[in-house]
């Protein structure tokens, strides 16, 4: 029996698959190169890390950035920091403050964590006299505004944005919204900085691996009453760990301070590993002797991740 026909049927099957599978394909473009070197994510990107490489001023890539306007609908504004001289889509994550705090109060994570590969909008609240669950309604609008400006054509991020990737972090009151919006299922990854909040009820509930940073002497969010019963109450199934900072006050979280060595060795790895499921960054999280170094005063975690 000829079997061409068969094949050519198969081959005009395959083409029309093909066909239909194309508009999908645009759509859901496909991950980032693996970099070749083994690594278990398709998202990983940058050298091999290394402590030094964390703690630099910067990582790997040049930052541009982007100021919203305080108009925009949901929250204060703020501004968009992207990484430059690279392909691929990224994460992106969303930085608020705290009460009576401006963005200029946490803007240093902007450039830092764009640097090494992140969409980042550093924000404004509406009123520095917004409360945690206005701040993490605040939160969800601008994880919108990032989705949006990554389709919009005057967009100097569009296209540039894995809308399934997305972090937040914020401090104090900003750290109590970021645990509210953390039990929601959307975010991958949440960093409260000194966290304030009324209640554990929301940290019960988290669905995000979460790392509190706590600031020792922190008079404002006292860490027994606020950080370390967030910590406690996370649940199990959650990747989770808790930096407290030796003397550091209330602000100790917001970088520009001699505490960025800690907070950009954490900060940078607890997003790398969680947004981009890198498991190069898991050796700076699990492993050391965290309260070795002089600048931690009590870790705790959940590892191996």
């Amino acid at each position: 029996m000829n079997s061409k026909p068969k094949f050519a049927l198969r081959s005009a099957l395959a083409g029309a698959a093909l066909l239909c599978a194309l508009p999908a394909l645009a759509n859901n473009p496909a991950p980032n190169p693996d970099p070749g070197d083994g690594g278990s994510s398709a998202y990983q990107r940058g050298p091999d890390p290394s402590v030094s490489f964390l703690e630099a001023d910067r990582g790997q890539y040049s930052v541009r950035t982007s100021r919203v306007s305080s108009l925009v609908s949901g929250f204060g504004g703020g501004t968009i920091h992207y990484p430059t001289g690279t392909t691929g889509t990224m994460a992106a994550i969303v930085v608020i403050p705290g009460f009576v705090s401006a963005e200029s109060s946490i803007d240093w994570w902007g450039p830092k964590l764009a640097s090494y590969g992140f969409v980042v909008m550093t924000i404004d609240t509406n009123s520095g006299f917004d409360q945690p669950g206005s701040r993490g309604r605040q939160i969800n609008n601008a994880l919108d505004y990032l989705i949006g400006q990554n389709s919009s054509s005057s967009s100097p991020v569009r296209g540039m944005i894995d809308t399934d990737r997305l972090g937040v972090i914020g401090w104090s009151m900003g750290g109590g919204g970021t645990l509210r919006v953390a039990r929601e299922g959307r975010i991958k990854a949440a960093i409260p900085l000194a966290p304030w909040d009324t209640t554990s009820y929301y940290a019960g509930r988290s669905q995000a691996p979460t790392l509190i940073f706590a600031c020792e002497s922190d008079v404002i969010a006292p860490v027994y009453q606020h950080a370390s019963p967030f910590y406690n109450a996370l649940p199990s199934s959650i990747d989770k760990a808790f930096v407290e900072i030796n003397n550091g006050s209330h602000y100790c979280g917001n970088g520009g301070s001699i505490y960025n060595d800690v907070l950009s060795r954490f900060g940078v790895s607890w997003m790398k590993l969680h947004l981009d499921e890198d498991a190069r960054y898991k050796q700076f999280l699990c492993g050391p002797n965290h309260t070795s170094d002089s600048q931690i005063s009590d870790y705790r975690g959940n590892c191996p991740y």
